[in-house]
């Protein structure tokens, strides 16, 4: 008893496992994007807490406030600026200065507070710009 048939996977059996592979994909992609969107949001939480209490500590060790977030660099609070996880910039991060003077010899007011630079809102419903 011989085939003579070759075995193998009909073409009806092909387009099940497509769409069954189709489906799974479908419901999966979601949770995806809201996991990267999640992990992306506290990278930038931590951060901002970073940046936050090395311009806190700078303030306090210098008494007067940076004047640009390489005076953190360079003065050896940070290692380096953090990459904004929204913006993928460097260079995106929003000082806020202040005009308070915390020294008598401060010429210029100088930044109290950071933001991201991007217009997304997060998953709280504020901005990015406003955490």
């Amino acid at each position: 008893m011989r085939r003579t048939q070759s075995e193998g996977f009909t073409l009806i059996e092909l387009m099940i496992v497509m769409t069954i592979i189709g489906i799974l994909a479908t419901l999966a992609i979601p949770s995806y994007v809201s996991a990267i969107k999640h992990a992306r949001e506290a990278v930038l939480r931590e951060d901002l807490h970073v940046m936050r209490a090395a311009i806190d500590s700078y303030t306090m060790d210098k008494q007067k406030a940076p004047e640009s977030l390489d005076d953190l660099v360079q003065s050896g609070y940070l290692r380096s600026i953090p990459e904004d996880p929204m913006t993928h910039s460097k260079d995106s991060w929003v000082p806020d200065t202040s005009d308070a003077m915390f020294s008598l010899d401060q010429t210029e007011p100088g930044i109290d507070n950071v933001h991201s630079g991007s217009d997304e809102t997060g998953s709280d419903g504020q901005p990015y710009s406003s955490w």
